[in-house]
């Protein structure tokens, strides 16, 4: 690392006592399955573990060329970065995962482009990737000065395409920033294709439904599933096909049954309880499972979401 970027971290690394740079293993990244706006990837700590939790860097394939083939190792206006280290609630995998502490040789399983809705990380791009675009992805253990420092070396770069916008359904990130109300976000048109939709017994107005969306998760499993829900019956109301995905929707719609959801009501489910419904319907919607079906898709950076705080 030769930039001031690199040197401050440096620095930050000298000051401690405790922590000497670079004084875990470096942990492992493969890929697992991408999606139209998220990329599923494992984690393999060394045999030092990651006691610290870990951060995952990301950059376009475009960028990082326009960068010497390097990565900055640090957030930046072409760099995601996002630092592990609590507990998630969201993407649990049934319960497996239960924090971001790793064990030695411990691997775990993330979504990158997924995070606006997870708990235990923080990330300067929670917001989905963008579709039909290559990435590189790394990962480093935390020291113990906080996020971002890292007290490993760095893993080897793998990469990733995310699927296009073709043959495909769509993300909750492109339904709430495409829809009525707080959902129309720049310069995007309106293309919900209903006014309104049921979710578990309790009718919503697209407005509703569109604060639902903007609704912080804060550990509400009912929130999380909802978000996901809302964005695979619009993708069905669009014409994608529900075959594979139908019996997971029942599913939903049951566990919700009379709930309330967020801002509206004080509907709560744990998570523990939703996760792998949840999971099941951001795979429909992201494309991994299931035929839908989309129009195409305009790739601009107003389409895809706000920026949010993620550390919650």
């Amino acid at each position: 690392m030769s930039d001031p970027v690199r040197v401050l971290v440096a620095s930050v690394l000298a000051i401690s006592s405790t922590t000497p740079a670079f004084a875990l293993d470096t942990p492992a990244v493969a890929i697992v399955n991408q999606g139209f706006g998220k990329a599923v990837l494992t984690v393999t700590a060394g045999d030092s573990g990651a006691p610290n939790g870990f951060t995952m860097w990301w950059m376009t394939a475009a960028d990082f060329a326009a960068n010497g083939n390097q990565m900055t190792y640090y957030p930046s206006s072409i760099q995601g970065a996002a630092s592990f280290t609590g507990v998630p609630t969201l993407n649990t995998w049934d319960g497996s995962l239960t924090s971001f502490v790793l064990a030695p040789n411990q691997t775990v399983m993330v979504e990158i482009g997924d995070l606006e809705d997870e708990t235990g990380v923080w990330s300067n791009m929670p917001q989905e990737l963008t579709p039909d675009t290559a990435y590189l992805f790394c990962a480093s253990a935390n020291a113990e000065e906080g996020i971002f420092v890292p007290a490993s070396g760095y893993s080897t770069n793998e990469g990733v395409s995310t699927l296009g916008g073709q043959d495909c359904t769509l993300t909750q990130g492109y339904w709430k920033t495409h829809g009525p109300g707080d959902c129309q976000q720049g310069n995007n048109s309106n293309d919900w294709p209903v006014g309104g939709l049921t979710l578990g017994t309790v009718a919503y107005t697209d407005l509703e439904l569109c604060a639902i969306f903007w609704q912080p998760v804060e550990g509400n499993g009912l929130v999380s599933m909802a978000h996901q829900l809302i964005a695979t019956k619009l993708n069905i109301a669009n014409g994608s096909d529900p075959t594979d995905i139908a019996a997971t929707i029942a599913a939903a719609d049951a566990q919700i049954g009379g709930l309330v959801i967020p801002p509206h009501g004080a509907g709560f489910i744990h998570p523990s309880q939703t996760s792998s419904t949840t999971q099941a319907l951001d795979d429909y919607n992201n494309g991994i499972t299931g035929p839908g079906h989309c129009p195409p898709v305009s790739v601009e950076a107003s389409s895809w979401g706000r920026v949010k705080g993620a550390y919650r």
